[in-house]
């Protein structure tokens, strides 16, 4: 906190004596005049529930298909040497990548940015639940089979609990890349009728209005602290604790 408090200090002072063009980097104080007038007009707040809604579908969406592909490849050997090497490729690529295919499949739509997110996180929540699946101790899956846990059973009970500290890295990793793709596809896909936060970052830097510009990345950055603490860091807490690694 205190180092925050001395960088905006820093960066207010250089604001005021004009230590670089304040056209181009205005300070906090005018961030935060552009901050506050975006929410009192309600634009702000309507553009953060459009993106949140779009990242909590397509992110959703990403957490099934890719447990259940990643439950398929960690547990049949045949499917992981198959699909491994293409998941990794297709890991390394940018999420911008996706975006000409989604317009070709879906047009400047909702579908094109759901689709992009999706894509985002997909491939890293699967290679995070596979490489979970793969790395239970053959020990527990023995145990298990010795008292009876078969099918449905022996994944609810052992395999899912026991790859859950791996499964929720990818989720968190899954989360931050799908808010990436999440930007790009409204960064790019400006002419959708909703505007989210990525599309508002668009339109302030068509205005040169650097202060919008700043002010929704500061939103950006918010909701990532918020959501890491909120959800992502108690969830890893609570698995902590479950498994002995911490105290409490």
């Amino acid at each position: 906190m205190i180092f925050l408090i001395l960088l905006l200090i820093v960066w207010e002072t250089g604001f005021r004596r004009n230590w670089w063009n304040s056209y181009l980097f205005p300070g906090p104080s005018e961030v935060l005049k552009t901050l506050t007038a975006d929410i009192k007009d309600g634009s702000l707040l309507i553009a953060m529930r459009i993106s949140l809604l779009r990242i909590g579908v397509a992110f959703g969406a990403a957490m099934v298909l890719g447990t259940l592909i990643g439950l398929v490849m960690g547990a049949v050997p045949l499917v992981h040497r198959a699909i491994s090497p293409l998941a990794l490729g297709l890991q390394t690529l940018p999420s911008i990548c996706w975006l000409p295919l989604a317009v070709i499949w879906f047009g400047l739509s909702e579908r094109a940015i759901l689709f992009v997110t999706l894509m985002g996180a997909l491939l890293a929540v699967s290679i995070a639940v596979s490489d979970g699946i793969r790395n239970i101790p053959p020990l527990y899956l023995r145990a298990a089979g010795m008292m009876g846990a078969r099918g449905l059973r022996l994944y609810r009970e052992v395999m899912l609990p026991a790859a859950l500290p791996a499964i929720l890295s990818g989720a968190k990793q899954g989360w931050a890349f799908a808010w990436r793709s999440l930007m790009a596809g409204e960064l790019l896909s400006v002419s959708t009728g909703a505007l989210g936060l990525g599309q508002t970052l668009m339109r302030g830097r068509d205005l040169n209005d650097m202060s919008e510009v700043l002010a929704v990345m500061t939103v950006l950055v918010a909701i990532g602290v918020i959501a890491d603490r909120l959800v992502f860091s108690r969830l890893e807490a609570n698995v902590r604790r479950r498994w002995g690694l911490s105290a409490g």
